[in-house]
């Protein structure tokens, strides 16, 4: 008989914790809204890692529909808790919208949101989001932290350190960490791996510095990568060589 081949996209991690940014699931370019096309080919690629035994938490950002600073500008009326505020709400439009779709392609997920509104999420529990993991289910975790003041990268070390997953992997526009912004400086470089250390030493932007030390403290090893890669998310999760590690 022919061999098998083997998949090369073989999950290296068992329970993992995706940040997405609102930016991911948006159109781009300053215009504001759900960009369901975007949506649907990242539900595809999460559909693909569930089918492959993989526990999956994704923690949405909210800024392609409403960033709270745009509100708090000098002489605006709108506090700023209640700027950040609103934009938890937005998160659980972007979750909300993820829920829909994955569950459009019959892949099972659960919407929990820090910010209590049953009507239309459960509210996060931590035993249960575990329950819900080892069930296949992907767990989709929306208004942050429930608290102002911090930022979605806190929600996502956080979550992952309480849902004691194996790694965060933080999807963004660049693929990894640099010494410089590579969008300004054509001559940045990139790193492949860095320690803890070496992040705070060199004071490199991985994430905000509250969601570092968290992930530092708990030895949670970090992936920066471009998700607009083809099959970035699988290959992230596989092991294969793309972005930065941070620690691990």
């Amino acid at each position: 008989m022919p061999e098998i081949a083997a998949d090369p996209l073989t999950p290296k991690y068992r329970r993992v914790l995706l940040k997405l940014s609102g930016e991911s699931l948006g159109y781009g370019g300053g215009k504001l809204g759900i960009n369901l096309d975007e949506t649907k080919a990242i539900a595809e690629q999460l559909k693909r890692v569930v089918a492959r035994g993989v526990q999956l938490a994704v923690v949405v950002g909210g800024g392609n529909l409403l960033r709270g600073a745009q509100f708090t500008a000098e002489g605006e009326s709108i506090k700023p808790a209640t700027a950040d505020y609103m934009g938890m709400l937005g998160t659980v439009m972007n979750g909300l919208a993820l829920q829909d779709t994955l569950e459009a392609m019959n892949v099972e997920t659960r919407l929990q949101s820090a910010v209590r509104m049953e009507t239309v999420a459960e509210p996060y529990i931590r035993r249960r989001a575990i329950r819900h993991l080892e069930k296949g289910r992907i767990v989709i975790l929306a208004g942050g932290t429930g608290n102002p003041f911090v930022t979605t990268d806190t929600a996502a070390a956080l979550r992952g350190t309480e849902l004691e997953v194996e790694v965060v992997l933080k999807a963004t526009r660049v693929d990894g960490v640099y010494n410089a912004d590579p969008e300004k400086n054509p001559h940045a470089v990139k790193y492949d791996r860095l320690t803890y250390d070496q992040v705070i030493r060199d004071d490199l932007r991985v994430m905000d510095i509250g969601a570092f030390e968290m992930c530092r403290r708990a030895k949670l090893p970090i992936l920066v990568f471009n998700y607009k890669r083809e099959n970035a998310i699988e290959k992230a999760i596989a092991g294969i060589a793309i972005g930065t590690v941070v620690g691990g």
